[in-house]
C-alpha cells in the first residue's frame, strides 16, 4: 500500500483546512470568520463536512482512509446512525461505508451540557475498485466533524486535474447542510450537483443560514461560476430580526458578493414549504410531548399577531426577498429569485411530509436536488 499524503490537492469542497497533530481538519468557513463568531452551534456546523470530498486518480483496486470522526449523541433520544462516507467511481455511486471509532458529542437537548468522549481512529477500507485508471471521489459525512489522518492506496495516486466544471458556490440552512439526508451525496445540494456535472462547494450551515457578514465575506473571496444563497428558514426560527432589519441585511449580503462577483450568476432561494412557520413567527423550539417520548419533533412558538410588528414568517420573508431581488435586477441582471416552494411545496408535502415537522427527508433530499438542477443548473429532469 502506498500512502498519499494529504495535501489540499486532494480535497474539494473545503475552504480551510486547519493541521492537527495527526492530520487535516476540514473547515467550510475560512479562520478568520471563525474567529469573528463565537457560536458553538455555528462552530458545529462549518466543521461538517457536507460537500467535502477528497478526490483523486489512479489504478487503485483497494483504498483505505484512516478518520477520527467526532459523532453526536442525544440524552433521552434513540441512537443516531453512524455517518456514512460514499464512494465515487468516475462520477457513479459504487460502495457505502461507515466508520467504527471516532469520538462522540454527547448533548443533554434539556440542559445545553456537552460532553465529549474520545474513541478510536476509524479505518475505512474500499477494495475491489475497477483496475484501470479511473476517478475516484469519497465524500466525507455530511453530519460528522471529520479529520483526515491517512489516505493508502495500492497503487500511486495524484490530484485530479482540472475537468473544466463550473463551480457552484451554494448557502443555506440545515436543510442545504443535509439534515435527514441518507448519505453526504444524497444531500440535496449534492445529487442537484452531481446530476449537472459542478463542482460544489456547500455552505449549507445548519442553523446557521443568518446573514453573517463574515459568511458573505467567505463568499465574496470565494473563485465560482454560479452563486445561490438560501435564506429565511434559520432567520424565522431563531427569531433574529425583524423586517426593518432584514431587508437592509439582505442588501448588504448581496453588495457583499457583488464586491468579489460583480457579474457572476446569482440565485436569490426563498424558503421551502415549512407550515408551523408559513404564518407564524418564531422561535422555534423542540416539541416537550415528542422528546418525552423519544422523538423529535419542532414548533413554533410566535404570536401570528406579530407580524404587525415586523415579526418575520416565510410568508414575509418570501414577499420581500421577492421585492428586493426585483428592485435590484435593472441594474443586476444577473440576479435571480427562486420561490423555494418550486422545490418543496404544498404537493410535495402531502405526499412526504416533513418528518420533524423542519427538515426533509431522504427521498425529498432527492427531489429536491433533481428539481433545482432543472431549474438553476440547466439540467433536464429525468
Amino acid at each position: 500500500m502506498h500512502t498519499a499524503p494529504l495535501t489540499a490537492g486532494l480535497v474539494r469542497g473545503a475552504l480551510d483546512l486547519e493541521p492537527t497533530e495527526h492530520g487535516l481538519l476540514p473547515h467550510r468557513l475560512p479562520a478568520r470568520a471563525r474567529a469573528q463568531c463565537a457560536d458553538p452551534q455555528l462552530a458545529m456546523a462549518e466543521s461538517q463536512p457536507s460537500g467535502v470530498r477528497l478526490a483523486f486518480r489512479t489504478r487503485a483496486t483497494t483504498v483505505e482512509l484512516d478518520t477520527r470522526p467526532t459523532k453526536r449523541s442525544y440524552v433521552g433520544l434513540p441512537p443516531r446512525p453512524d455517518g456514512v462516507y460514499d464512494l465515487l467511481v468516475d462520477g457513479a455511486l459504487t460502495e457505502q461505508a461507515v466508520a467504527n471509532g471516532g469520538d462522540t458529542l454527547v448533548v443533554d437537548l434539556a440542559t445545553g451540557g456537552q460532553e465529549r468522549r474520545p474513541g478510536p481512529v476509524a479505518t475505512l477500507r474500499f477494495t475491489g475498485l475497477p483496475a484501470r485508471e479511473k476517478d475516484v471521489e469519497i465524500w466525507l459525512p455530511h453530519n460528522e466533524t471529520t479529520e483526515l489522518l491517512a489516505l493508502r492506496a495500492d497503487a500511486p495516486v495524484e490530484s485530479l486535474p482540472d475537468r473544466g466544471r463550473r463551480v457552484w458556490l451554494h448557502h443555506g440552512s440545515s436543510i442545504s447542510h443535509g439534515s435527514d439526508a441518507a448519505s453526504p451525496t444524497g444531500i440535496w445540494p449534492a445529487h442537484a450537483a452531481v446530476l449537472a456535472g459542478v463542482e460544489l462547494i456547500n455552505l449549507g450551515l445548519g442553523g446557521s443560514a443568518l446573514l453573517d457578514p463574515f459568511t458573505a465575506r467567505a463568499m465574496r473571496d470565494t473563485p465560482a461560476d454560479l452563486i445561490s444563497v438560501k435564506i429565511g428558514i434559520n432567520l424565522v426560527n431563531l427569531d433574529l430580526m425583524r423586517l426593518r432589519a432584514f431587508t437592509p441585511a439582505v442588501h448588504g449580503f448581496l453588495d457583499t458578493l457583488r464586491d468579489g462577483h460583480p457579474d457572476t450568476p446569482l440565485l436569490v432561494v426563498s424558503p421551502i414549504l415549512c407550515p408551523i412557520h408559513e404564518d407564524t413567527p418564531g422561535p422555534g423550539a423542540f416539541d416537550p410531548e415528542a422528546l418525552a417520548t423519544g422523538r423529535l419533533r419542532f414548533q413554533a412558538t410566535g404570536d401570528p399577531a406579530e407580524r404587525a410588528a415586523g415579526k418575520l414568517t416565510l410568508r414575509v420573508i418570501r414577499e420581500e426577498l421577492s421585492r428586493i431581488v426585483a428592485q435590484r435586477t435593472p441594474e443586476d441582471p444577473n440576479l435571480r429569485y427562486l420561490d423555494g416552494r418550486d422545490l418543496y411545496g404544498e404537493q410535495d408535502h402531502a405526499e412526504l411530509p416533513l418528518p420533524d415537522d423542519l427538515h426533509p427527508d431522504a427521498a425529498t433530499h432527492h427531489r429536491m436536488g433533481a428539481r433545482f438542477a432543472e431549474l438553476a443548473l440547466g439540467t433536464p429532469r429525468p
